[in-house]
């Protein structure tokens, strides 16, 4: 691990793994958050994969009163008006894109790699993923948005254009709002992307069905 790459929980579901998913947690987690559920997520006939869960740095977090946690950036409201730390959503970028690199220095092209995350992690994985120069197998969001939006049209690169998208969402969810959920897709479908969108009737979290459907995802991308 160099000081740009992040330390990282890994989990791999056989020998010599030639695929690999970066899955990054959300805010105030680490990365053993969904480690327990790759059992779920593996599917009988899928490739060996290497699943990497990093760490997000410690920094402190507005919303919740500058207590320090683990997150990708810092939140002062989760809503679609509020200000938002571009500078702390541009160096995770950059650390998302290390663990991507390091991923091509094991013998895993981009190509094989799917980059995912739950809520503030599935905000990186569709802002670093529809930015990124190469391909990607697929890109996840659970329980998310998309970053700043009004900046996507100039910002996107052409590589992932047609890239699978799966975005899920609960439809009770109090933490991140169902519509900016919505917002991510619309933006997304509007703008030519192939998006796979699913609800359920949960909170602001992951359900057995839709770790299902993510495995099924996996498996059909990868």
């Amino acid at each position: 691990m160099t000081s740009t790459t992040l330390a990282a929980v890994e989990v791999t579901t056989g020998p010599e793994p030639t695929a690999s998913v970066i899955w990054l947690h959300g805010l105030g987690a680490d990365g053993h958050d969904f480690e327990p559920a790759v059992p779920q997520l593996v599917l009988p006939g899928m490739r060996a994969l290497r699943f990497v869960f990093p760490h997000a740095p410690i920094r402190p977090i507005t919303l919740n009163g500058g207590m320090p946690m683990r997150a990708w950036y810092d939140i002062a409201q989760l809503n679609r008006h509020a200000a938002e730390d571009e500078s702390g959503v541009r160096s995770s970028e950059a650390l998302v894109r290390a663990l991507i690199a390091r991923e091509n220095e094991r013998g895993v092209p981009t190509v094989n790699i799917v980059l995912a995350g739950f809520s503030q992690g599935g905000a990186m994985a569709l802002y670093t993923g529809t930015r990124l120069k190469e391909k990607l197998a697929g890109i996840i969001g659970l329980s998310c948005y998309m970053p700043r939006s009004n900046h996507f049209v100039a910002e996107r690169e052409a590589a992932n254009a047609a890239t699978p998208i799966f975005l899920a969402h609960g439809l009770l969810d109090v933490v991140v709002a169902l519509p900016m959920g919505e917002a991510a897709r619309a933006l997304l479908a509007g703008n030519g992307y192939t998006i796979e969108w699913r609800t359920y009737p949960m909170g602001h979290s992951v359900s057995a069905e839709e770790l299902l459907a993510i495995g099924q995802f996996l498996k059909r991308v990868l």
